[in-house]
């Protein structure tokens, strides 16, 4: 697995985040207080967060530097947030397929929406959403995967059979993640360490 490392500061307002990681290890969860920066964290990883001065690495390559900035469509990562972001005027199978570099029957089959393919985003529950959401990632063969609170809308049960399998197959395919989630159950499943962000004024 390719080494993450993040050390960075970044200005909101008044106050300032300073974010700092470094795992080697296939999962990582990321844990702290509400507003400790931990969506900002994956936010300045997925190179979305612009006002973050520091260093981001992944393995030998440097997204984030003072005289570096690699955009997000060039770093291959895998971002899912809370609230899932779907197209909502494309179907399931379109979602699925948007800059999709592997097939996407086997995930969908793999995260319980095949049924589903042919459905719009408002038919969807929150928890089908998320898997919508998680399968665009997955199928855009990410080198590594960012996860923000990627089960919250899911019962127990499916819960824990889904992070098994992302788990597995993020194993298969050599994908570091990188997990937010308050959810013990989802830091046994998908992370070796865990690491706690906090603020600073």
């Amino acid at each position: 697995m390719a080494e993450l490392h993040v050390d960075v500061a970044v200005g909101l307002g008044a106050r300032s985040l300073a974010l700092r990681l470094t795992a080697d290890a296939p999962g990582v969860a990321v844990v702290g207080p509400s507003g400790a920066g931990k969506t900002t964290l994956l936010r300045v990883i997925a190179g979305l967060e612009r006002r973050a001065r520091g260093v981001v690495r992944l393995g030998g390559e440097t997204w984030l530097a003072p005289d570096t900035f690699v955009p997000p469509w060039m770093r291959g990562v895998g971002w899912v947030p809370q609230d899932a972001l779907l197209f909502p005027h494309l179907s399931v199978r379109e979602n699925l397929g948007y800059a999709a570099a592997l097939p996407i029957e086997p995930i969908a089959e793999r995260l319980g929406v095949a049924h589903l393919l042919d459905r719009q985003p408002r038919l969807l529950s929150g928890g089908e959403r998320q898997r919508v959401a998680l399968g665009r990632a997955m199928a855009a063969a990410p080198r590594l995967l960012l996860l923000d609170e990627p089960f919250a809308a899911l019962d127990r049960p499916l819960r824990a059979r889904l992070s098994a399998d992302v788990r597995a197959w993020a194993n298969e395919r050599g994908v570091p993640i990188v997990v937010v989630t308050h959810d013990t159950a989802d830091v046994a499943a998908l992370a070796d360490e865990v690491r706690e962000i906090g603020t600073r004024p």
